[in-house]
């Protein structure tokens, strides 16, 4: 069936290879990104399913805006895809907080006014779907991305509030979950902190300069992601979570298995802070 797509940060990556796949099969798909000039080629050929926005996620104005001309143009959002985000490298205590407060407003806050600004449309049709692109870092945790993994820990714990809010509604919401892809994300859309620790160069050091030196080389195919996700949404039982790349399955797998070490390990001591049953 012929759906109505939302899709932010269009110009590269994820947003780009979706908007493109989902114009190819026919869907109807508003395009957006901040500079417009960076999307318009985007939609030759498919004028008339397509409607390209200029949109600053973290302006309330533009946000509201951009939903009000989607419901204009063609009468319903159906999917909702949050991918605008950015990123940011540095250890903990190099980080700045003018920097990290910058990613979060794009990486979490703007996309929570996104989701409340396009929930009135789907809540009145009773059906739709958030997809909310996270990272593999919203699941397991690295040296160098503390904050960011805080950003999408953030996303994920706010979509599963919201899937448990939404359900009888009609609306589904699936988070996303990529390892290393060929997008932008390691390379220009991700700044470095300006502060170097030398006590961290082995740890945040190191891990910062693996991820830009494989920049353009990580094995995930953002056009294979965006086929992925297509089949989600198209699911008769959609994902809570979707992890794409192996390395991503591998890291979630491995992360469950510490999980479970930990609690299987201080299970007892777990349970005896509870006050003491009662005879």
């Amino acid at each position: 069936m012929e759906k109505v797509w939302f899709i932010t940060g269009c110009s590269t990556g994820f947003g780009r290879a979706l908007a493109e796949h989902v114009l190819s099969i026919g869907h109807n798909v508003v395009v957006t990104a901040r500079n417009i000039s960076d999307i318009s080629n985007l939609i030759v050929g498919h004028e008339s399913k397509a409607l390209t926005l200029s949109l600053d996620v973290t302006k309330p104005d533009q946000i509201t805006a951009a939903v009000n001309k989607a419901v204009e143009r063609f009468g319903r959002i159906d999917v909702l895809v949050n991918n605008a985000g950015i990123g940011y490298f540095g250890a903990v205590e190099e980080s700045e907080d003018e920097s990290v407060r910058k990613m979060f407003e794009i990486n979490f806050f703007g996309l929570g006014n996104m989701t409340k600004a396009v929930l009135p449309v789907m809540r009145k049709q009773r059906s739709g779907h958030i997809i909310n692109i996270a990272s593999i870092g919203g699941l397991v945790a690295f040296p160098a991305l503390g904050y960011y993994n805080a950003s999408k820990f953030a996303v994920d714990g706010l979509s599963e509030a919201l899937s448990k809010e939404v359900a009888h509604l009609g609306i589904h919401v699936t988070i996303v979950a990529p390892s290393g892809f060929r997008t932008d994300w390691a390379g220009r859309s991700a700044e470095n902190s300006k502060i170097v620790i030398a006590d961290y160069a082995d740890t945040a050091g190191a891990n910062k300069s693996f991820i830009r030196g494989y920049s353009g080389n990580q094995p995930g195919d953002p056009n294979r992601a965006a086929q992925a996700i297509v089949k989600a949404v198209e699911s008769k039982e959609p994902p809570l979570r979707l992890l794409l790349g192996a390395a991503a399955l591998k890291g979630a797998m491995a992360k469950i298995d510490v999980l479970k070490k930990d609690f299987d390990t201080w299970s007892e001591t777990t349970v005896w802070a509870d006050h003491p049953k009662e005879n």
